[in-house]
């Protein structure tokens, strides 16, 4: 059989800039005997009620089967969307909205996919921060290049810079360009940092001012482990002015497929037509599931036992950070909640080029490059706690001082 190979020139412009997750790429090697890793967010199977989710999945396909195996409205499973409405103003305090201001989509993936589909052209200007969560870079990315990134400090995002060049994007007459800012307020993925309280309120201020939209993405924030909780954007500004996703990912089970995008009616109209032409439908049954779990149980008692188990992980690898690294030349943020550590060595340092003494020494990171659009953030690296056993921790950051100390002799940075 003649063997057909597509011309590189067969491929469109937006298929030409993807690239493979090298969060992906990586986990392969989380399949070799006696490796740690510290690389995907993927959440520990122990935090999954799965026994709960057991006994509700016999019942619901049994006696549910004419609606939960069967298609779906686009908007989703209008069970679930009313249950989640009740879980957004019994605890996050968001009310006064129906069934109009709400979405369901296969994970939170989907809904950044969808917000470039409805946002982005190819000269579209949107605004995301250095360090940025990989696969909102990898989705915008393919819609529009212009990025503006705004640098990560302890409460947030540079919003000095936001201002100032808003100011010159409307002084050159293209604002109308200026699609969104998007923001992960908590324990950001994979900066581990929060945004404050007060510059919660100016980013709405100026966003206010130059009448741009806030895209508030917030899977981490049901994982508190320290500190109060702060107000959410969407809270705090209305649905005018911010699109909030929210996930069941991390906090039920990330295999459930199931996010939320909560806005505006024409905003979720907009994005419940361009999954008309993506997906269809997200699964009839797991969101039929979560539905009767949520009737059915507390998912903020669940929660509570998945906090317990991840503030034991963070501390167990805050603290061996601290002794293994106390003479070393690396700092590294303190997150109040999430999954991930942002670890930053001396600038010479290239965290890429390091993987694969990291890997020789059995431990697997992100590099720091990975969450950066335009290159940079070279000399940092994500470290996840949530998965690896507690004991797995404790060496792979061991064995992490190792692979630093070698890279670092052999290109004289120590």
């Amino acid at each position: 059989m003649e063997v057909f190979f597509l011309r590189i020139e067969m491929y469109s412009h937006n298929a030409k800039r993807m690239k493979s997750s090298i969060i992906r790429e990586l986990l392969k090697n989380t399949m070799q005997p006696g490796m740690v890793s510290f690389g995907g967010g993927a959440p520990d199977p122990e935090t999954f009620p799965s026994k709960e989710l057991a006994e509700i999945s016999q019942e619901v396909i049994k006696n549910e089967y004419k609606t939960c195996l069967q298609y779906g409205t686009t908007e989703g499973d209008k069970l679930l969307r009313e249950e989640y409405l009740k879980l957004l103003k019994e605890h996050d305090n968001i009310s006064g909205l129906d069934l109009e201001n709400i979405m369901i989509v296969a994970g939170s993936q989907s809904s950044l996919d969808l917000i470039s589909k409805v946002f982005l052209d190819h000269d579209s200007i949107y605004f995301i921060s250095k360090p940025a969560y990989l696969g909102a870079a990898s989705a915008f990315s393919i819609f529009s290049r212009n990025n503006e990134d705004l640098l990560l400090k302890e409460d947030g995002m540079d919003l000095d810079t936001l201002e100032r060049r808003l100011e010159e994007i409307k002084q050159k007459g293209e604002l109308l360009k200026v699609k969104f800012v998007y923001v992960v307020p908590n324990f950001h993925n994979p900066a581990g940092v929060t945004l404050s309280l007060e510059k919660r309120k100016r980013l709405l201020s100026i966003c206010e001012k130059y009448d741009i939209l806030v895209v508030e993405d917030d899977p981490y924030g049901s994982l508190r482990y320290n500190g109060e909780a702060i107000p959410s954007l969407f809270e705090l500004g209305t649905y005018n002015r911010v699109l909030l996703l929210k996930t069941f990912s991390k906090v039920l089970s990330p295999g459930m497929r199931l996010g939320f995008i909560i806005g505006r009616e024409d905003v979720v109209h907009s994005l419940v037509r361009a999954k008309q032409s993506t997906d269809l439908c997200t699964s009839s049954l797991t969101q039929r599931i979560a539905a009767r779990f949520l009737q059915k149980h507390d998912i903020y008692e669940s929660i509570n036992n998945t906090i317990k188990i991840y503030r034991r992980k963070k501390d167990i690898m805050l603290e061996e950070l601290e002794e293994q690294f106390k003479d070393l030349p690396m700092t590294w943020t303190k997150p109040e909640g999430g999954l991930f550590i942002w670890a930053t060595l001396p600038e010479k340092f290239d965290t890429h080029e390091m993987l694969d003494i990291a890997l020789k020494h059995g431990v697997i990171y992100i590099p720091g490059d990975a969450f950066s659009i335009n290159n940079g953030c070279n000399n940092s690296m994500r470290l996840s706690f949530c998965l690896p056993p507690e004991d797995d921790i404790v060496e792979g950051v061991k064995r992490l001082k190792k692979a630093v100390l070698e890279y670092g002799h052999e290109k004289g940075l120590l």
